[in-house]
């Protein structure tokens, strides 16, 4: 699925002063270039975003106790990584005990390097000299920026949360003697409404590594030795060679201070509300969030297809019968799928990696599709094609797959089997699909269940002759959606009326095989529900 955006990755890094050399570093590099490992965390971070990157280091015995760096393109473009002297020329002036790093996908503000992360606020006092990096999005930005606007002689360069909460920070850091950094984020959390990770990082050598009271995004860190080291993904820790990486919680922040770690509680437990994109398409599918395997969701979300596929016995299981995945984020389920029917599961769609995800440059998405993806016709040609794709928003690219399959490929059916929910509502922390007009099934549906004349409609738009959508409305189901309940259909061919109102019960966990899942209230039910998570909880007054 190529249609959606994610909006950024954080990574940081810290080596403790007195502690020893840790064996985690490169063979020589030395303890004040731990910087050194920001590059290798924000490559693992790629696919969180490739708009621009940026770092932010800090050492104690330089002039410029902070220095960041930042440029527009991906890690290897901004990081000058294919031109050794250019980048290690930018790797000395970074050099330094710690570090903080950013890779963005703009959901707001513009593309110009001005927007890139880390965010630098210079003064004079030191512990009002910071920078940060930031994952997610403020819902009452619009609010917050008011606010701050109508301060006398308050001005503000960029349309971009991002700034907003730079100044928010640098007004909880006012005053004349140095702030406990618990309280300043603190008294943030009252005021932001939305999803936030930070990384923060100050001229005193204070970090911070602060998650969210609602833990919309993953945040994960590990301490190893002297070495400390927290990413938005845990695939950026194990390539490091860290081992007991952990999560942090919703409302907590881990505080790096005086050459002590500490994990500190600064807001109230909310109940959680993970995103569940990042299981089904945003993360690493290397990674575990949350103490949750990203591949073992998505193999069991295959899984539960092939329960379903069995269950309606719509397409014939035998030799002419392949399963083909949409690369990459749609691999891990047809494997699993494929598996469990006694299926080929082939790689009839070949991606062009070195194009980049649809979104990036801006242009037609259809033509990026034709561009990305590659049909194997001696793979396809006269096969019933079972197409495993992770969602359907926009529809662009599915309904350029389904045409290109069908015309360059040879399919003799295609049968789109879907691992999500239809996306009816449009998201606010940090997701690029904010109005509905966006969103293929609001589109045609009139209320949460589609009717059969709707999911016909919207069969004809996609280029097919039947569409079969599970009755919504089932909020428990929602909360157990790793077990592919309530799934969207696809079928290129009528299928019986026995089965337009099939649904798939949810029975496991994905992630605990034999397990029954507990997640009650425990992701955002905004897209696939219109459910909103959070009210406002911004407080009047100025910054």
């Amino acid at each position: 699925m190529s249609e959606l955006t994610h909006e950024c990755g954080v990574a940081a890094i810290y080596h403790l002063a007195d502690r020893g050399r840790s064996p985690l570093l490169p063979e020589g590099v030395e303890p004040d270039q731990a910087t050194r490992l920001i590059p290798r965390m924000l490559l693992d971070l790629q696919n969180r975003g490739q708009l621009a990157a940026g770092i932010t280091s800090y050492h104690p015995h330089r002039g410029r106790l902070l220095h960041t760096y930042k440029e527009i393109g991906t890690v290897i473009e901004a990081l000058r990584l294919n031109h050794r002297g250019k980048y290690e020329s930018i790797m000395r002036e970074l050099a330094g005990w710690a570090g903080i790093g950013h890779v963005r996908y703009a959901t707001c503000g513009r593309d110009d390097r001005s927007y890139a992360q880390p965010f630098e606020r210079h003064h004079g006092q030191k512990w009002k000299w910071f920078a940060f990096a930031f994952n997610g999005q403020l819902a009452n930005y619009m609010q917050l920026r008011d606010e701050i606007l109508a301060v006398r002689n308050y001005h503000l360069i960029r349309d971009t949360d991002t700034e907003v909460i730079m100044h928010c920070l640098s007004y909880e850091l006012r005053g004349e003697e140095p702030v406990d950094l618990v309280e300043v984020f603190r008294r943030l959390s009252q005021r932001f409404d939305g999803a936030y990770n930070i990384v923060y990082l100050d001229a005193m050598g204070a970090m911070a590594v602060v998650r969210d009271p609602q833990g919309f995004r993953p945040l994960c860190y590990a301490l190893e030795g002297p070495l400390f080291a927290a990413a938005s993904e845990s695939v950026a820790l194990q390539n490091l060679g860290f081992t007991d990486i952990r999560a942090v919680e919703p409302g907590e922040m881990v505080l790096v201070q005086n050459q002590q770690v500490r994990v500190v509680r600064y807001a109230e437990r909310r109940t959680p509300s993970h995103c569940f994109f990042e299981w089904i398409y945003f993360a690493n599918v290397a990674s575990s969030l949350d103490k949750r395997s990203v591949y073992l969701a998505r193999a069991q979300l295959g899984r539960e297809l092939a329960w379903q596929e069995r269950r309606l016995n719509i397409v014939p299981l035998d030799e002419q019968t392949i399963v083909v995945p949409v690369p990459d984020t749609g691999k891990a389920a047809a494997d699993a799928m494929a598996y469990e029917l006694g299926l080929r599961s082939v790689e009839g769609l070949m991606r062009n990696r070195y194009v980049g995800r649809t979104f990036i440059e801006g242009e037609n998405r259809a033509n990026r599709a034709r561009m990305k993806y590659t049909p194997l016709r001696e793979v396809l040609e006269g096969k019933r094609v079972l197409l495993v794709e992770d969602t359907i928003v926009r529809s662009t690219t599915m309904k350029t797959l389904i045409g290109e399959l069908r015309q360059r490929g040879g399919a003799r059916e295609i049968h789109v089997r879907v691992a999500c929910p239809p996306i009816i509502a449009p998201c606010f922390y940090g997701i690029d699909m904010s109005t509905i007009s966006e969103l293929f099934a609001p589109r045609f549906m009139k209320g949460t269940r589609p009717t059969a004349a709707e999911q016909q409609a919207m069969a004809q738009e996609l280029g097919g002759r039947q569409l079969v959508l599970p009755p919504r409305g089932s909020r428990s189901a929602l909360h157990r959606y790793r077990s592919a309940q309530a799934l969207p259909r696809l079928h290129h061919r009528p299928v019986p009326h026995a089965h337009r109102s099939a649904i798939v019960p949810s029975r496991l966990c994905p992630c605990r095989p034999g397990k029954r899942p507990d997640l009650r209230n425990a992701f955002c039910r905004r897209c696939p529900e219109g459910a909103c998570p959070l009210k406002s909880m911004a407080r009047p007054g100025p910054p």
